[in-house]
C-alpha cells in the first residue's frame, strides 16, 4: 500500500534503528539519560533558547507550553485551523484552564492586525488574553508557511502588549526548507517552540519544548504530572538526534513529490477545488456528489491509503517512505478515477 494518510505513518530506516541501540541511556526523570540530554542542548542551542524539554508527543509539548504561558481564566489567541483548537482534545480547557480566541486566517495564517483586534481589553467578564499560538507549518491550512517577516510584526505587538507567543512548530523543518531561515531566527520571536521529531523527519517518537530555564523547570513538572515522563528514552532520543543529521535536508524532495501530485489532482473533473501545495500536504475538495468516505474506499481498493479531511475534502501527506515510483503511480491512478 501507498501510505499517503500522515508523514506520522513512517518508520525508522535501517540506519536510524541501528543508530537507536548504540545509544548511551539513563534514567531521564533524574535527568540522567546522556542521550536525551544532548538533544535537548542540541535543539535548544539550534532555537537560541536557554534550555528543552523532550516529550512524547507534539500535543504534549503544545499543552505544557499553554499551560506554562496562561493562568486559569486566561485566554489563548489562535488560527481557527490551528492544531492546538482543532485536534487537541479541547486540552487548553482541560490542562489549563482557558478559553480560546479563534482569528479566522488565511489557509491558517494570521495577521498582526487580526490578533489586535482580538485582544480583550480587560473587563472583569471577560478571559485576560495572554498567549498567542502561531503554526508553521499550518496542517489544515495546506502546509501553508510563514516568513519571518510575517511573524515580527505579531511578535512586535505580542510584547507590546504583555502577551506570550509559542511556535506550534511541528513541522518547522518543511518551512524553513522552502524559506532558507535559520532555526535560531525563529526561536528569537518566540517565548516557547514546539518541534516534531515524528512528523517529516521520520523519528517514531518524540517532541521537543524549547524556552528559558524557568519556563523549561516549571515544564518538566507539568510533564511529569501528564504522566510525559520517561525513564531510558535516549533511545527514542538517538532516533531524534540521527532525523536531524540526516532528515533535515531531504524535506525539499517531500516538497516536490506533493507538488507533482498536486498538478495532476488540479487538471482532474472531479476535484472541486485544490489549496495551495507549500510543503508537503495536499488538501483537496471532491465535487458536491462525491462523498470522501466513497473516493478513500475507491483509493484504498487501488493500493493508495489517505485521510478524509471533513467538508468534503481529502489530505494526501508526503514523506521519506514515499518513492519517486510510488509518486508516478499515485499520479495515473488519479488520472484513471472516473465518478
Amino acid at each position: 500500500m501507498i501510505n499517503l494518510i500522515s508523514d506520522t505513518v513512517t518508520k525508522p530506516t535501517p540506519a536510524m534503528l541501528a543508530y537507536m541501540m548504540k545509544a548511551e541511556v539513563g534514567d531521564d526523570v533524574f535527568g540522567e539519560d546522556p542521550s536525551v540530554n544532548q538533544l535537548q542542548e542540541r535543539m535548544a542551542d539550534m532555537f537560541g533558547k536557554e534550555a528543552a524539554l523532550f516529550c512524547p508527543s507534539g500535543t504534549m509539548t503544545n499543552q505544557i507550553a499553554i499551560k506554562v504561558n496562561t493562568q486559569p481564566i486566561d485566554e489563548i489567541i489562535c488560527d481557527v485551523d490551528s492544531h492546538v483548537y482543532q485536534s487537541e482534545t479541547g486540552g487548553y480547557a482541560f490542562n489549563s484552564g482557558v478559553a480560546v480566541s479563534l482569528i479566522q486566517g488565511s489557509n491558517g495564517k494570521i495577521t498582526a492586525e487580526q490578533v489586535q483586534a482580538a485582544i480583550k481589553p480587560g473587563h472583569d467578564w471577560q478571559p485576560v488574553s495572554s498567549l498567542v499560538v502561531i503554526e508553521n507549518t499550518c496542517n489544515k491550512g495546506g502546509g501553508s508557511y510563514y516568513t519571518l517577516d510575517e511573524v515580527k510584526s505579531i511578535t512586535s505587538l505580542c510584547r507590546s502588549k504583555g502577551l506570550r507567543i509559542h511556535l506550534d512548530g511541528a513541522r518547522i523543518f518543511n518551512a524553513l526548507a522552502e524559506t532558507g531561515e535559520s532555526t535560531a531566527d525563529w526561536g528569537s520571536l518566540f517565548d516557547t517552540v514546539s518541534v516534531c521529531m515524528s512528523k517529516g523527519l521520520g523519528a517514531p517518537v518524540g517532541s521537543i519544548l524549547a524556552g528559558d530555564k524557568e519556563t523549561i523547570r516549571q515544564a518538566r513538572r507539568f510533564r511529569k504530572v501528564m504522566g510525559g515522563g520517561m525513564r531510558q528514552a535516549g533511545y527514542l532520543a538517538a532516533a531524534c538526534s540521527y532525523a536531524l543529521d540526516h532528515h533535515v535536508d531531504r524535506l525539499k524532495d517531500d516538497h516536490s513529490k506533493a507538488r507533482k501530485i498536486a498538478d495532476i489532482l488540479a487538471s482532474l473533473p472531479y476535484v472541486k477545488y485544490l489549496k495551495p501545495v507549500d510543503t508537503n500536504i495536499i488538501i483537496f475538495g471532491l465535487r458536491d456528489d462525491i462523498s470522501d468516505l466513497k473516493f478513500i474506499s475507491v483509493l484504498k481498493q487501488k493500493g493508495i491509503l489517505a485521510a478524509p479531511f471533513g467538508g468534503n475534502t481529502i489530505r494526501f501527506v508526503t514523506h521519506l517512505d514515499i518513492t519517486d515510483q510510488m509518486v508516478a503511480e499515485v499520479c495515473t491512478t488519479l488520472k484513471d478515477i472516473e465518478f
